[in-house]
């Protein structure tokens, strides 16, 4: 069965949004979390907004010697949309009740799909038990303002803590799946 992995940037006070506020402190562990969370993953899960925003930005950033560009660019990438336009970079558009496309797709494999931000679908995914370990990065800032990543009235869930870092420059990085 196809695992969910769910990666997130977050302040101290859980803003997710447009996490600009993370340069300051990403550093090689970061890079290197990074790095196995996106080799460690057969396709990407996102959300429109997400798709959009890494569409535009990813296929100009090939190169590196890392290879994270070319990766990035490479695998393929399902979405959470009810646009009408036609999937690009290597996307296949997940429609209707999203859900139940999800859990079908889990169905489907013996794959690991990457969710990175896309706080609608974690927080959707999440209140239907689809998400099967959560790897936060939680930066030492406090932002005030912007979207949460577990908004008012999100489904109360039950962790179990698998593994921590704490990185040179503070970010600390933690492992969970559902307690069950």
């Amino acid at each position: 069965m196809t695992r969910i992995v769910a990666v997130e940037y977050l302040s101290l006070d859980g803003v997710m949004e447009e996490p600009g506020w993370s340069g300051p402190y990403f550093n090689d562990e970061v890079a290197t979390f990074q790095m196995n969370n996106l080799f460690g993953a057969d396709a990407l899960l996102l959300g429109r907004v997400t798709y959009d925003g890494f569409r535009a930005a990813w296929p100009s950033m090939e190169g590196d010697e890392a290879g994270f560009g070319e990766r990035m660019n490479s695998l393929p990438k399902y979405v959470a949309t009810t646009s009408t336009s036609q999937p690009e970079w290597n996307a296949t558009f997940l429609r209707g009740d999203i859900a139940e496309a999800v859990a079908a797709l889990k169905a489907t494999a013996d794959d690991t799909l990457l969710l990175n931000g896309s706080a609608d679908l974690f927080r959707l995914l999440s209140a239907h038990n689809l998400i099967d370990e959560y790897r936060f990065m939680i930066y030492p800032v406090v932002v005030g303002l912007g979207k949460r990543l577990f908004a008012d009235g999100a489904v109360p869930i039950d962790l179990k803590l698998t593994s921590s870092l704490i990185t040179q420059s503070g970010v600390a990085i933690l492992t969970y799946v559902p307690a069950d």
